[in-house]
């Protein structure tokens, strides 16, 4: 069963929650690729441009920051076609995941992971490739 089947593109209004419930800032500054998955209660900040490629799945809680208040830090967030973002995972300023790769549930990613990799941790760190076909559900 093809889970985005059915899909189409969500409405998003300037700071209000999707009817996913999720929510974006700067909406004309973010790009979302077709059959996206987004979870309940995440936050985009796009103010310096996020762009979500095609089949780019992120679960519910997560933060994806194109601006940080904290250090000064800014730059685009580019998530490539058919990456995976854990749950409760945060995104900071510059940060590009790569296409295929898979971030695990409760990371910080503040350095950009390559393509076909999997991620984790406080702060997220490679800690192994994937050797499968790209878009197939096994072995991450």
């Amino acid at each position: 069963m093809d889970r985005f089947a059915d899909w189409e593109y969500p409405e998003i209004e300037e700071g209000k929650p999707t009817r996913y419930n999720w929510l974006v800032q700067n909406v004309e500054n973010l790009s979302l690729g077709y059959r996206t998955d987004i979870g309940a209660f995440t936050y985009i900040n796009a103010q310096h441009g996020v762009t979500i490629e095609e089949e780019v799945q992120i679960g519910s809680h997560c933060s994806i920051y194109s601006v940080s208040t904290i250090d000064g830090r800014t730059g685009p967030v580019l998530l490539k076609r058919n990456c995976r973002i854990g749950t409760h995972s945060v995104v900071m300023p510059g940060v590009t995941v790569g296409e295929n790769s898979v971030v695990g549930a409760f990371s910080l990613v503040t350095e950009s992971v390559p393509d076909n990799v999997v991620a984790y941790g406080i702060p997220a760190k490679v800690e192994r490739t994937l050797e499968r076909e790209p878009g197939s559900t096994s072995g991450a």
